[in-house]
């Protein structure tokens, strides 16, 4: 068996990358602190936790379709933060960049003290940032399925 050491890096496709760049510059750089490794006219790409979340500009003819979180391919992507503090920190900052929160800081179900805030880029992708204490789920299934509440 293979143990993996988290993902390396995910890259999502935007409308347009002049638009998306300021959001993603304050949002990854700016609040997360996040370097920037590319930034030029096809590409930004920001590492840092173990992170790496790299932006690109749709092929011209794929423009006009916006984002569907129900088709097949990406439907969020969420970051760990360290505390609840931190996601209360980025709400705040996200209010003050003008972003679109889907759902403030609430706390959810999904695991034990999952604690996380809901909204979305320019485009319409939905990200999330969450604070879950110690080893969240993996302490709670061991070696069986969590086993979802019906």
């Amino acid at each position: 068996m293979i143990d993996i050491n988290g993902i390396a890096h995910i890259q999502l496709t935007v409308k347009r990358l002049d638009r998306s760049r300021p959001f993603y510059r304050a949002l990854l750089h700016d609040t997360f602190g996040m370097t920037i490794q590319y930034d030029d006219d096809t590409t930004f790409y920001c590492i840092g936790g173990r992170t790496g979340v790299l932006i690109r500009e749709a092929a011209a003819e794929h423009r006009d379709t916006g984002f569907d979180q129900w088709r097949v391919g990406l439907h969020h992507m969420c970051f760990r933060l360290r505390s609840r503090e931190d996601v209360d920190t980025l709400h705040a900052a996200l209010v003050d960049m003008g972003t679109r929160i889907v759902t403030a800081p609430y706390d959810g179900p999904w695991a034990p003290g999952y604690y996380s805030v809901l909204f979305e880029d320019p485009d319409g992708i939905r990200l999330e940032a969450n604070f879950v204490p110690g080893a969240g789920n993996l302490a709670v299934i061991k070696d069986r399925p969590l086993v979802p509440p019906r």
